[in-house]
């Protein structure tokens, strides 16, 4: 499980340093390979390989006459690049998808559980700024899936 926040700088070639708390589990678990795609929200997902593996096969199995798997499909399989993690435990993110993340200098590597995801440092504050002020705490019982959690 990767958890928390990591706020680091990418170098000018467009590499990430995975924090060294997370690169021997990587390791471990897919041998540094991972998978990098966009994300609706304007972030990028990063996943192990394998966890990947099993979200792609997920994907692929839904119809292409469904428009909206079809859309699902192009976003999240036609931008996916495998990139591996080098010896210094760093990842080059290729351009294209830095662009479309608005990724320059200082970013967000934010552990979600089986993936992390990577955000613009200054955005990533603004929408945890919104998110804090949108939570509707009231609502939470309006939601049989959330109401059952307990913190």
């Amino acid at each position: 499980m990767f958890r928390g926040v990591s706020f680091l700088s990418l170098d000018t070639k467009g590499r990430l340093a995975i924090p060294a708390r997370y690169r021997e589990r990587l390791l471990s678990c897919c041998n540094a390979r991972l998978v990098l795609t966009v994300d609706r929200d304007r972030c990028l997902l990063l996943y192990p390989e394998p966890t990947w593996t099993e979200i792609e096969r997920k994907l692929d199995q839904l119809p292409s006459f469904n428009e909206q798997a079809r859309m699902l499909q192009r976003l999240y399989i036609g931008h996916a690049q495998e990139v591996d993690m080098d010896g210094q435990g760093r990842v080059l993110l290729p351009l294209a998808l830095r662009s479309f993340a608005s990724l320059d200098k200082r970013v967000a590597l934010v552990g979600q559980g089986k993936r992390f995801e990577l955000w613009d440092e200054d955005t990533w504050n603004g929408r945890c700024d919104d998110w804090l002020h949108k939570a509707d705490l009231s609502q939470v019982d309006s939601s049989p899936d959330i109401a059952s959690l307990n913190i």
